[in-house]
């Protein structure tokens, strides 16, 4: 029997709650300089995709995807890079981040290029409205809890 769900506290600790889909939280990254979203399956003990069932592993890909048409339309992006890395947090995750040719880490990944730009609390409460408005239908985002 698995574990039940906890979110990572690096995770916690690096992003805000936007709301929650049928599989997965849905988490703002604590940096201004780019739109960056990122999908943790609500699976406890879940480090790999092939961890989860395939029930489970399509609906990540249906929510990722949706996920990444919403975002590069809605930031009017030039890219939009999708990645589950897990080699500073294990736990199952998956980054979305949309990209610009005039962003300061273009055209290499936004890991490791500078330091991040906090979001001023006005700022982080207007996005995380507009996500949830933006994600409601598409991923059937519910609010936080």
């Amino acid at each position: 029997m698995s574990n039940p769900f906890e979110l990572d506290p690096r995770l916690a600790a690096d992003t805000f709650l936007v709301g929650e889909t049928p599989l997965n939280q849905v988490l703002l990254m604590n940096d201004a300089r780019y739109p960056w979203l990122i999908l943790v399956p609500r699976r406890g003990d879940t480090t790999e995709p092939f961890e989860l069932s395939e029930a489970d592993q399509a609906q990540l890909w249906r929510e990722s995807m949706r996920l990444g048409q919403a975002m590069k339309a809605h930031f009017a992006a030039d890219k939009l890079n999708i990645a589950a890395l897990g080699n500073q947090v294990a736990q199952l995750h998956v980054h979305h981040v949309a990209r610009f040719h005039t962003d300061d880490a273009w055209p290499g990944p936004v890991w490791g290029v500078g330091s991040a730009v906090p979001y001023s609390d006005a700022a982080r409460d207007a996005l995380i409205g507009e996500l949830r408005s933006l994600l409601r239908e598409p991923l059937g985002l519910t609010g936080a809890a």
